[in-house]
């Protein structure tokens, strides 16, 4: 039965059209933008994981930036002490070398006093934007190296080092005086041998000590580095559009919407057809 006044052909048809329409604005949503979930209307679940999982990976890339500033704060450090320890070996080799008989003592000391002033400058420049990690007191600094989420908790992880003293190990090399040590008696000048030896064990103990805290530092950077890399990727397995499946789905909605347009208007030509039998 046909008729005039309702067309239910053209009803099938549209709705056809329509649902074929949606879907194609799905598509190429998904085409333009890459991502299948783009909110939490298209999957709420995976939605939330993802932004929460994206605001991780941005806190772990600014951590690794901050880490930098700090691993370069303690490479100029390890600098400062290598070169501290390299001077008091010198140091030490010049005491040595006054334990000899027939030595000149006073042209010793000019070396080694000219060696403490050396020392003086590489503690005073080892600092890296304002940042004295050598010449105050050995202290515990703590930097923050992660966060974490544990049991729905949000915690921020740290990792700690130690500053080194080598303004100390200056002060008791620039006690040091052979003059006065020799003028004194053998054991006494035998015992600034004694004192540069055990300030030189103290700068070499500084510069590892500093060299083991850059490394951690360099460590920790690596893990996060391949962290958010694979942070990155599990939120885009998650969210990100299958492109060539996409492509694909693309091309066969745009056939399906011409031959819906089709469909409608052979079905909206329908009650002309039926006003040609009463011509």
């Amino acid at each position: 039965m046909s008729s005039i006044l309702t067309n239910s052909s053209a009803m099938v048809a549209l709705a056809t059209l329509n649902n074929v329409n949606m879907k194609l604005n799905e598509t190429q949503n998904r085409v333009s933008t890459g991502l299948q979930i783009s909110s939490g209307k298209d999957n709420a679940a995976y939605f939330a994981i993802s932004e929460t999982m994206k605001g991780d990976s941005g806190m772990f890339n600014s951590i690794n930036d901050g880490l930098t500033s700090t691993k370069n704060s303690i490479a100029t450090a390890r600098l400062g002490a290598e070169t501290v320890a390299d001077l008091a070996q010198q140091f030490t080799d010049r005491v040595a070398f006054a334990q000899g008989s027939g030595v000149n003592l006073t042209d010793v000391q000019a070396e080694l006093d000219s060696l403490v002033s050396q020392i003086g400058l590489a503690i005073s420049q080892s600092t890296f934007n304002g940042e004295d990690l050598v010449s105050g007191a050995a202290a515990t600094v703590t930097v923050v190296s992660g966060v974490s989420r544990t049991g729905g908790t949000f915690a921020a992880t740290t990792l700690s080092f130690s500053s080194v003293n080598l303004g100390a190990i200056q002060t008791a090399l620039d006690a040091v005086d052979v003059v006065t040590a020799g003028a004194t008696s053998q054991a006494a000048l035998q015992a600034t041998l004694v004192t540069a030896e055990g300030q030189l064990s103290a700068a070499i103990d500084a510069a590892t000590s500093l060299g083991v805290s850059e490394k951690t530092v360099e460590g920790q950077q690596t893990f996060l580095g391949a962290l958010t890399d694979t942070i990155d990727s599990g939120v885009s397995s998650m969210v990100d559009a299958d492109m060539e499946a996409e492509a694909a789905r693309l091309q066969a909605l745009q056939v399906q919407q011409q031959l819906a347009t089709q469909s409608l208007s052979m079905a909206n030509q329908s009650p002309q057809n039926i006003m040609s039998l009463f011509r």
